[in-house]
């Protein structure tokens, strides 16, 4: 009993020291332009941010919901991971599909859609991180 109350107290303590648990927006073009984001995402389907018409054909709206461990990250790197890997699925999405474009995609957490063309939305918890995106695919 006695361990069960001290592994509960260390926890709330962690818990109460991680800086990022909550709601945050960050910028999308920071983590756009990160090496993660070079390494992975594949340059030949575009993605755009900004809201309006949907330019070419129109393949489909799809969300991508990905979470990430952040239990031994920072806040800013948890969020990029999930980031990267909600962009990573769009245009994986696209591909499959023979897109060669994601647009309109904004954060889509809890199905509410928040549109933004310079930050994105992102959980951060003291254990998971998550980010999901909707976005269009298109044929261009």
């Amino acid at each position: 009993m006695k361990k069960s109350i001290i592994a509960v107290g260390l926890t709330l303590m962690l818990a109460a020291c991680h800086p990022g648990i909550g709601t945050t927006m960050r910028p999308i073009q920071e983590d756009l332009n990160s090496d993660l984001a070079r390494q992975k995402l594949n340059p030949t389907i575009a993605l755009s941010f900004s809201q309006g018409a949907v330019p070419g054909q129109n393949l489909g709206t799809y969300v991508s919901n990905k979470k990430t461990n952040s239990s031994n990250k920072d806040a800013p790197e948890a969020c990029r991971i999930a980031f990267i890997s909600a962009l990573i699925s769009l245009q994986n999405r696209a591909a499959q599909l023979g897109g060669n474009a994601v647009v309109n995609i904004h954060s889509y957490y809890k199905k509410n859609p928040v549109y933004n063309s310079s930050y994105y939305q992102c959980e951060d918890g003291f254990w998971m991180s998550g980010v999901a995106l909707r976005g269009t695919v298109v044929r261009r």
